[in-house]
């Protein structure tokens, strides 16, 4: 209420909140109060934010959050119930793309970006091997992924021009998430030279 008085309706709103107390945990030793901790701050957050800001959002407004590829991948080292919260996330997405565009004509949509250096990712302690794990397996080899780029695809899905999408998740990691197999692993040396 306070945010509609001071400002009025909203075009977009952006979800950028995860925290896991025990992120470094493997999930198997994962308390329980651990794990509701990462799906309370991680995901049900978003369902709230609509929940709460649905209402003062302009006709055809956007809102976006951000998942990692853990939700649909082993991730090992990327624990304390964190891939089950964006999971849960990018199912919300679906969902919530369904009831927020039906009752306030607004679009739900996420990114899924690779691994950047950036002080959440710091807090899982092993990030610049997943960097280098990314740039010897994508498709696009050895390319940095810059924050930069996941800002030009947020204000791509936060603006008019991506007014038919909604309900989306969209990768931005130089095309990781459509690698089956690790180009840099030892057990394919003699084979692709």
């Amino acid at each position: 209420k306070q945010i509609e008085k001071d400002v009025g309706k909203l075009d977009i709103v952006v979800h950028t909140l995860a925290n896991a107390p025990e992120v470094t945990k493997p999930l198997l030793e994962t308390s329980r109060n651990g794990y509701l901790a990462a799906m309370s701050s991680s995901a049900y957050s978003f369902v709230s934010l609509v929940k709460h800001f649905g209402p003062i959002m302009n006709d055809q407004g956007s809102m976006l959050n951000l998942s990692y590829i853990a939700s649909t991948r082993a991730i090992p080292g990327y624990g304390g119930g964190m891939s089950s919260a964006k999971a849960a996330l990018e199912s919300d997405t679906r969902t919530l793309a369904w009831e927020a565009g039906r009752k306030w004509n607004i679009r739900i949509n996420c990114i899924s970006p690779g691994p950047l250096r950036s002080r959440a990712a710091k807090a899982i302690g092993m990030i610049d091997h997943m960097i280098r794990y990314s740039k010897a397996n994508a498709p696009l080899k050895d390319k940095d992924l810059l924050a930069e780029e996941i800002a030009e695809i947020s204000a791509f899905l936060l603006s008019n021009k991506a007014s038919c999408l909604t309900g989306n998740v969209i990768f931005a990691d130089n095309g990781l998430h459509a690698m089956g197999l690790a180009m840099d692993s030892k057990s394919l040396d003699g084979y692709l030279e």
